[in-house]
This record gives C-alpha cells, structure tokens and sequence, in this order.
C-alpha cells in the first residue's frame, strides 16, 4: 500500500481481482462499490490484512462517487429518459435485457462473443432511431463513456437542471447597485421605478466612472428591479415595507402552545364597521381581543370607542374567566346545554353555566402583548399579577411575534364585518367615503359577541 495510514473516499483499490472504489468511511468501516455499482461493506483492518489486497490511488486525481441524491432534482421526464438509457447501455454491454430471467441467452445482435464493441453500437443506435430517437453511432459511444464515468447521472440532459437565476445575465455591478439603492430608500417614502434608474445610474458613475457599466433599456431595468424586489414592497405601502424589513433575518422559533391557556395573544385594533356612538357621532370602535395559541379560540372581546383604557383590557381579562351569558335574542343552539359537553356535571362546579353561552372558559397562564400604553400600564400589568398570569412582551416593532392575533383581526374583517351594515372596507384611501353608520355600539358589540359564541357551534361560520 502508500505511506499514507489512512483511505480517503475515491480511491481505488483491487481485491478479490475485482476494482473497488471508496464511496464511504465511517469508523473502521470501509464501503466499496465495484464496477457493477454492487456495494459492501468491511472492515479496515480485514481489508488492509486480505491477500490479493492493493491501493490504486485516486482516479483521475479525484473523488468518483455516484450523485445519488442529486437524481432527485431531475424533472420526471428527463429522469424516465435516462433510466431508458441505461437498460440499453446494459444491454449493449451484456447482450440481455432488463427483466428477461436469468437463463435467457443474450439477444443475437448483442451477443459479446459474436459481434464486437463497435457493431453492437451500431445497432443500438439504428434500434434507438428506429424507435424515433434522434441518435448516432457517435451518441450511443458517447452516452456509454458517460455511463462509464458517472453512472446514471452523466446520461441526465444537465441543461434541464441548470438552475436560473431571478436577474438573469444582467452585470453583478447592476444587480448589486439596485438592491443598495432599493434598501437605501427603506424610510422614504414610496417613489417611481424611474426614481431608482437615475439613482442607481449615479451610484454606478461615481463607483465605476460615468459609462463603464452601461444601462440597459427602460423595459429590461425595470424587469431586474422587479426581480430584485420581489417580497420586499418596494413600491407599494411604505409601512408594509417597513414591517416586512424588520422580520427576522433566517429561521426563528415562533410561539407554540400544546394546552389551553398556555399561550395568550391580546392586541387592539380599530374595527371597519361605523357605528353610532353615544352621543350621536359615527366612528370606528376599538376592538380588543384574546386569542388562545394552543385552540385558536378567542376567549373574549371587547369593543370600545376609539381610546380603550387600562380597566378594558382588565375587564377583558375577567371576561375570560368567566362563562359567558347567554343574551336575550340569542338562539337556544347557542347554549352550552345544546353542546356534547357534560352539561348537567358542570352545573355542580358553577351554577352559571346554567344559562352560559356555548364558549368554553379558558384561564390564561402567559399573556403575549405588544408595548401598547394599554397593556404595559400599571393597571393591566397589576391584574395579571393578582391572577397569576405572567406577562411575555414581544420585540418592539415585531407584529410577527403576534402572527396569531393579528390574522384573527383579518379573519373578523372578512368573515363577519363585511357582511354588517357601516361596513367601512379596508382601503385606507377611502376608507368610510359614502358609508352611514346604522349600529349602535351596543348592538354590534352583541352580534359580535354572538358571532363569536356561534363559530364553537358551527367551525364553517370563522373558516374561510
């Protein structure tokens, strides 16, 4: 053997009179694969003590094993065709067929003893036309040689798996400069596509001198800043893009929660519905909400005029422990006597859930909050504390830590206030334009409550 003490994967050696190549070192164990692709495993001190042993050395001077996984990014049609190819190499070099059994002779035509290398190949290729296949003497040699060298991998038409790239063949200068230029402009407000070419046309002056990197038309700029902005809300809404720009760079581990109550998610947000307020004047309420990480369950609501206070989110905490009434008007399949739930057992615990609503009392053990004034005030923080509820802000500016509350919001817009009357969309240009208030405050924060008890009830009513 060398003076080397030691394999390395790709080399060569001979035992059994037969050439192995090391595809694999694990320990003392050695895995070899011979010629026919058949592969074993030894160990190093019986391989380096078996007679007939010897070290070739590396192949070509590097590695040759089989890219096995990479098979598993060819697209399927191309992965049949090179599977074809290989049973008619095999059978070029065997005269058999795949499949045929085993004491069946070698086709005629393909027979080693009677005809050699060069009019076998010249059959298998008049063969392979004959079948529609646009092949040469020339094509079938060289798809062997390839078959030789990198198993069923070399046969694969690697200009199906190129992968291409989102900027195409535009200079790496050009590419760069639009991408500072686009994150230079993450506080600005929202500009033209026009306002980036002159920009970046400067930019590129001043590092690399007025024309040494050309400009390309009009079309093809804004077809590369449109591939280098895709996701990042370049030229749409300024806070949207700012929100998308303080998401975590890389994976994060997001809030999860295996029981009720575990997890608590409570947030504000105005409401798109227009009601009327007590002293007569229309205007978007304030709706707080809880949701449960674990059921995604809101466990309670609470709707307010614009200003919610510290003692709403307080009582929204109380609301949660509690069972809810069931409110004059409301349906009797809303009841928690018409669920599958052990109605008449519970009514020995708490005798309120004898007219309790169908909404299961969920008692929080950490709630998630954003540092609205609302929920960081002494009140709130104090009512907490009494239940013995712990309080886990999130990172400022991180509407992603409350992912769960804040697509409950969304959810509310479009399966419930969409639906009411003074519904104000959620285009904020227009937001209200030509839209009458017909609710008071009280009658919607009672539909909304009842749509609330009702999604427990029927799942389809908050699914959409």
């Amino acid at each position: 053997m060398s003076e080397r003490a030691a394999l390395r994967v790709g080399d060569q050696i001979r035992l059994d009179e037969r050439l192995h190549t090391v595809v694999g070192l694990s320990g003392t164990v050695v895995r070899l694969a011979d010629e026919a692709g058949r592969a074993s495993l030894v160990l190093l001190a019986h391989l380096l003590a078996t007679e007939g042993f010897e070290f070739l050395g590396q192949r070509d001077g590097s590695p040759v094993v089989a890219p096995f996984a990479l098979l598993d990014t060819v697209p399927p049609q191309e992965a049949e065709k090179a599977a074809a190819w290989e049973q008619h190499l095999l059978e070029l070099e065997s005269g058999r067929q795949s499949g045929v059994g085993a004491g069946t002779g070698p086709r005629p035509e393909y027979d080693p003893t009677a005809h050699t290398l060069e009019e076998r190949i010249a059959t298998k290729a008049a063969e392979l036309r004959a079948l529609g296949w646009t092949v040469s003497a020339r094509t079938v040699e060289r798809m062997r040689a390839r078959y030789r060298d990198q198993g069923v991998w070399g046969l694969v038409d690697h200009r199906k798996t190129r992968l291409s790239s989102p900027t195409g063949r535009a200079d790496e200068r050009m590419v760069a400069a639009v991408a500072e230029v686009l994150a230079g402009q993450l506080e600005e407000s929202t500009g033209t596509r026009g306002r980036v070419r002159r920009r970046v046309e400067a930019l590129l002056a001043e590092r690399h001198g007025a024309g040494v990197v050309p400009m390309p038309s009009k079309t093809t700029f804004y077809r590369l800043v449109e591939a280098v902005s895709a996701g990042t809300h370049a030229f749409g809404s300024a806070a949207s893009r700012r929100s998308q720009a303080r998401r975590p760079e890389g994976m994060f581990t997001p809030s999860a929660a295996c029981r009720p109550g575990e997890l608590v998610q409570i947030d504000t947000t105005p409401l798109d519905v227009l009601v009327i307020l007590e002293d007569g004047v229309s205007g978007r309420p304030e709706l707080t909400i809880a949701v449960d990480v674990a059921t995604r369950t809101i466990c309670a609501a609470v709707l307010r005029p614009a200003g919610t206070k510290a003692v709403d989110a307080s009582l929204l905490l109380a609301k949660m422990l509690v069972p809810e009434p069931l409110r004059p008007g409301w349906p009797e399949a809303l009841a928690l006597s018409a669920t599958l739930i052990p109605h008449a057992r519970l009514l020995d615990i708490d005798a309120r859930l004898e007219q309790a609503a169908a909404k299961p009392v969920i008692v929080p053990e950490t709630i998630g909050i954003d540092h609205g004034k609302v929920f960081v005030s002494d009140t709130f923080i104090s009512a907490c504390r009494s239940l013995g509820v712990s309080v886990q802000p999130s990172r400022p500016a991180t509407p992603t830590d409350k992912a769960i509350v804040e697509r409950t919001f969304s959810s509310i817009n479009t399966l419930l206030c969409q639906h009411v009357s003074g519904y104000t969309g959620s285009n904020t240009d227009r937001r209200g334009a030509g839209v009458e208030a017909v609710w008071t405050l009280g009658e919607l924060d009672d539909l909304l409550q009842e749509w609330i008890v009702a999604c427990f009830t029927d799942r389809s009513l908050c699914c959409s």
